[in-house]
């Protein structure tokens, strides 16, 4: 077993399958409704059993993220850019190494103006990342002026293989919306995908059904902020979640778990 392998182990701990809650959006978003006190939120969290976190270095620094696997984001961009789409590098491979970190990761928008930029800078990753046998996540997303629908099977599958190709060892995605479509996208990416949550949903049975599908359809976890963070019971919300990816629950029985008393 290699070091990719074995850091593997610490955001797959479970099942080969993941439950992850990225908190990087403070970059994006500001000191949104649940990242204002990161520490109270990870603490929530890690009482739920998340498998792994994604932050920013800045906050690795000063968050214990405990038993959980520590993913530092090398992408930035802020919603007040005349390109919000157009993601730099912030941080390098060797300076995650030396937060502790068992991942790195790094958003790509499929489809954006600057797309060139952000694969070159996605291939170069990968090859230090692969030096350093540090496992690499993709965030894959089409996203810009020639994506018609972000969640067209055909896209979100070139996305996902776009991400493999050039040396992601974990690939994060849309979901399609449906089981069939996207049990063809897990089946064309030949590392382990995972979904987004996208937005805050309108529901908390949306939520859950759309991660209960993706697990039909056969991805290998979730990766989901907004939605767990910011929910009125992170913890709760967290725990159905890792009811359904990693012991089978049904929609219901996992949003029972929404509405327990802490």
């Amino acid at each position: 077993m290699d070091g990719v392998e074995k850091r593997l182990t610490r955001i797959f701990r479970r099942d080969q399958k993941t439950v992850i809650v990225p908190m990087d959006h403070g970059v994006t978003l500001g000191p949104v409704e649940g990242l204002r006190d990161m520490n109270r939120t990870v603490n929530e969290l890690l009482k739920a059993n998340v498998d792994a976190f994604v932050i920013h270095k800045g906050i690795a620094r000063t968050v214990n993220t405990g038993s959980a696997g520590l993913i530092v984001h090398l992408s930035a961009s802020t919603k007040h850019s005349p390109d919000a789409n157009r993601k730099v590098r912030v941080c390098s491979v060797l300076e995650a190494l030396r937060l502790g970190a068992d991942a790195v990761s790094v958003h790509i928008n499929v489809g954006a103006p600057f797309e060139a930029e952000m694969l070159t800078k996605l291939g170069n990753v990968a090859d230090e990342c692969h030096t350093y046998e540090l496992p690499l996540l993709a965030m894959m997303y089409p996203r810009g002026p020639s994506i018609q629908n972000e969640h067209d099977p055909d896209v979100v599958a070139h996305a996902a293989r776009l991400g493999a190709e050039l040396g992601a060892d974990i690939v994060k995605t849309n979901y399609t919306g449906d089981v069939e479509s996207f049990k063809q996208v897990v089946a064309s990416c030949p590392v382990p995908l995972i979904i987004a949550g996208g937005p805050k949903a309108k529901t908390d049975h949306d939520i859950l059904q759309m991660v209960y599908d993706a697990n039909l359809a056969g991805c290998a976890g979730i990766s989901i902020g907004r939605n767990v963070f910011q929910h009125k019971s992170p913890r709760n919300m967290a725990r159905a979640l890792i009811a359904i990816v990693h012991e089978g629950s049904t929609v219901d029985q996992a949003f029972r778990l929404v509405s327990e008393r802490e």
